[in-house]
């Protein structure tokens, strides 16, 4: 079983690329960017909270964000108790027992400190990071990613302002988690230029390389 991290700026291809690695790998795939849409599209507490937030391209706050992934990882993704009587990751699919074989996460830390927070988290459910993969593009590319998604979803927080105040955001508070998984031994690039199935093959490299040295 393999937990991954799967990292990179604003319009760089994470929810895609998660979501495809998800299917393949058979992973549970926890993006803390829908579980803040959902919030704000039930009209939750939190979710009116981080509205505001998301709309003007800033950071929601760790008060906001990690509970949500916090109660994600303790009942969504039911990450096991190897003390438990039963392993909660089993779970039904086409009516059989089903373990999904290991969790990806997009969308957070994006801070030292929510890097820590997930340590905490992981390691509260016996758990640990195995991977952090960061997608690398180049900003003009980026740019033009985002414009493209906010044309086709209108979502609120892809106007012009908010997408260079979130890279802003990025380069200032997000970058140096970078650092801090590389400091850690967790990290590996791949470059994500050209189209979605080409960087989806790099991807799928570096995991099958986690996952052969796990098993040796």
């Amino acid at each position: 079983m393999i937990n991954i991290v799967i990292f990179g700026a604003p319009g760089v291809g994470k929810g895609t690329q998660a979501q495809l690695l998800a299917e393949k790998y058979d992973f549970l795939h926890i993006s803390t960017g829908e579980l803040l849409r959902q919030e704000v599209a039930l009209g939750s507490p939190l979710g009116m909270r981080a509205k505001a937030i998301m709309e003007r391209g800033d950071l929601v706050g760790d008060d906001i964000v990690v509970p949500l992934l916090s109660r994600s990882l303790e009942t969504r993704s039911t990450l096991p108790d190897p003390d438990a009587a039963t392993d909660p990751w089993d779970r039904e699919r086409n009516g059989e027992p089903h373990r999904p074989e290991g969790c990806i996460i997009d969308g957070f830390p994006r801070t030292v400190s929510q890097a820590q927070t997930l340590e905490f988290l992981f390691s509260r459910l016996h758990r640990r990071i195995d991977l952090v993969v960061a997608i690398d593009v180049q900003r003009d590319e980026l740019v033009r990613r985002i414009h493209e998604r906010a044309a086709i979803s209108g979502r609120a927080d892809d106007t012009e302002e908010v997408i260079r105040h979130r890279l802003q955001q990025y380069d200032e508070k997000t970058q140096p988690v970078l650092d801090y998984y590389r400091v850690s031994g967790l990290l590996v690039s791949v470059d994500a230029s050209g189209e979605i199935p080409d960087t989806n093959q790099r991807l799928c490299r570096v995991i099958d390389a986690c996952l052969n040295h796990k098993q040796q």
